[in-house]
């Protein structure tokens, strides 16, 4: 273990919620255990949130949207917000050191988790900042005579964010600094498992910045009827949510009592396909980082691999070296790049989807087990797996871990039928040496977003969201502002 003395060790983080502008802890003063998912051990604990909690911190919400100017105040909420990033830049070195103990990310690869959402909310600050809320949509002849219609830009109101653990801090922060200076109130309901990264972010909004009371709220808890309270809530009129999609199914179900707006980033079973064309020396090395990297645990990981059958023992060889040579273990050794699972819940779920892949029939090629030279710890095997069916388990389902599963094909139609053989549709991948023919492959498949020869769609002012059962609407881009506005248009004379 890392010491802490020298400033990259194990960190406790803020054991308090922010409820209404006030730091505090639950009635009660119970608290819950966070785990260390390299050791295994008790980093520190978090306040554990009630149903009454959560409804005093929608109530203080509401409360601030409708009887204060924050809605009305761009200039205001553009202040807040710069104060917003200039205390995470200051807090950032703290944030990482939390973020390695509550998620066990490798201190390499940190700058995704850390550097990109920091940035973010100077990108949404300066976004917001010159939007333009009122757009003259022109003059229209009505049977009345002719109008003038303009369209004013909203905010939507109280939002619910909901977030996961694989990118805590990240999307903590893309899920409510557009909302925020999109004029809306928000409530946080953190991951169960990563509370800190939630917890500390209510602390530096309280600590550091203006936002007033009410307007920013995080609610911590280890009880899932929490989070449900939120989305059922009917003072609430927009909720934002990344995680499973069963988890988001049960979301629109609460909330569709009160036709609550809802933004969804839900589960993926990405594929990449590989056409005979390709330059399998600079793509697969990527796929298997990308499979490893985060330890797996990414919606958008291109976990099927579809490999062209007149080169699929070359591409199997060269993901095979890949995998059982990539550096894995302590997440404070900047020497490594795939750390722990979350838990020891999540690594038992990979592993068995591995095993029940190999009882059904694919070829275990690399990996399925427990690293030996880590006893201690929810580290898994980096797993390649061949001759994998399409319509296995192990291809249709999500396993959030270091797992590819490779599939053959023959003809670029087998494959896009293939790929398109899911029932997500969040990303995908081509790599193909003939760009038109990539493209081509590219514009078929049934997939929210498509990156082409490692150029990656994924961006702060590109459109980010999926199809199918991996979501409703857009984060990113002008697409993922408007998401936390209405538009309303209005009728007048010219």
């Amino acid at each position: 273990m890392t010491s802490i003395a020298d400033g990259t060790g194990v960190l406790a983080g803020e054991q308090r919620m922010l409820i209404d502008g006030e730091l505090q802890l639950t009635a009660g003063g119970t608290l819950f255990d966070v785990i260390d998912p390299a050791t295994e051990l008790v980093a520190g604990q978090a306040t554990d949130g009630t149903v009454d909690d959560m409804a005093r911190a929608v109530g203080a919400a509401r409360r601030a949207f409708d009887e204060t100017d924050w809605s009305r105040d761009l200039d205001f909420r553009y202040h807040c917000l710069s104060q917003l990033h200039a205390a995470l830049e200051r807090n950032k070195e703290h944030l990482r050191r939390v973020l390695i103990t509550e998620v066990g990310c490798p201190v390499k690869v940190t700058g995704s988790q850390i550097e990109s959402p920091i940035d973010e909310v100077k990108h949404w600050a300066e976004h917001g900042k010159n939007f333009d809320y009122l757009a003259d949509n022109g003059v229209h002849q009505t049977p009345l005579g002719p109008a003038r219609r303009k369209i004013h830009y909203e905010a939507v109101g109280v939002v619910g964010a909901i977030t996961p653990w694989n990118v805590p801090l990240y999307l903590n922060i893309a899920e409510t600094v557009p909302a925020l200076m999109a004029g809306n109130t928000v409530v946080l309901k953190p991951a169960q498992l990563t509370p800190w990264s939630g917890s500390e972010y209510g602390r530096i909004v309280a600590e550091e910045t203006d936002i007033p009371p009410g307007v920013f709220n995080v609610v911590t808890s280890n009880a899932n009827e929490v989070g449900a309270a939120l989305s059922a809530d009917p003072r609430v009129d927009m909720v934002t949510f990344t995680g499973s999609t069963a988890t988001g199914r049960a979301i629109l179900a609460a909330g569709a009592a009160t036709v609550k707006k809802t933004l969804l980033e839900l589960g993926g079973k990405s594929a990449h396909i590989v056409l005979d064309d390709a330059d399998f020396g600079m793509a697969l090395p990527m796929a298997a980082l990308m499979a490893c990297v985060m330890s797996g645990q990414s919606c958008i990981l291109p976990s099927r691999i579809l490999l062209p059958r007149s080169r699929y023992d070359e591409g199997i060889e060269i993901m095979k070296t890949m995998m059982e040579n990539f550096p894995v273990g302590d997440p404070w050794d900047p020497a490594n790049m795939q750390g722990p699972q979350i838990s020891e819940t999540q690594r038992q779920k990979v592993l068995g989807m591995v095993a029940e892949a190999v009882d059904s029939g694919a070829r275990l090629v690399t990996g399925g087990g427990v690293p030996d030279k880590l006893p201690v710890g929810y580290y898994t095997q980096a797993t390649l797996l061949a001759d994998v069916h399409p319509d296995s388990r192990i291809a249709q389902d999500e396993v959030f871990g270091p797992v590819l599963a490779v599939i053959p094909y023959d003809t670029d139609d087998e494959a896009v039928a293939i790929a398109n053989n899911s029932i997500y549709g969040l990303s995908g991948e081509v790599s193909g040496g003939d760009l038109d023919r990539a493209f081509a492959v590219a514009t078929r498949m049934r997939t929210g977003n498509v990156t082409i020869n490692g150029k990656s769609h994924f961006g702060i002012d590109s459109p980010f969201g999926g199809t199918k059962q991996s979501g409703l609407g857009y984060r990113n881009g002008a697409e993922g502002y408007k998401e936390y506005l209405t538009a309303k248009t209005i009728g007048m004379p010219e």
